[in-house]
């Protein structure tokens, strides 16, 4: 799994990510956390999932974040990022919270 090679094998995402099969791991080590891309018809969503542990985090957001992405690849080779200046669409802490905000999506 991307997210395990970039951030570690021992990052915790906070939930077995293949109960999220649509959920296509994205990470990159020069993000501050893992990141995950889904979509709904056209529109694009990354999903960011930072630490569990706050003191961790290098930045003062939730720990789960969903904000609008852009596919700058093809349909058939997606290339999703963040969209530039794209705020958030939802963020929470607890993963209860995500899968019930995820399922309104899917």
């Amino acid at each position: 799994m991307l997210y395990k090679q970039e951030f570690g094998q021992d990052f915790d995402l906070g939930f077995d990510l293949e109960s999220h099969p649509y959920l296509i791991d994205k990470s990159w080590h020069n993000d501050l956390c893992p990141s995950f891309y889904f979509n709904v018809g056209e529109q694009y969503y990354v999903l960011w999932v930072d630490y569990a542990d706050e003191e961790q985090r290098e930045e003062d957001t939730p720990r789960y974040m969903i904000t609008k992405g852009v596919n700058e690849g093809t349909e058939d080779k997606p290339e999703v990022y963040c969209e530039a200046n794209s705020e958030e669409i939802g963020s929470c802490e607890n993963y209860e919270d995500l899968k019930l905000f995820l399922r309104s999506f899917i």
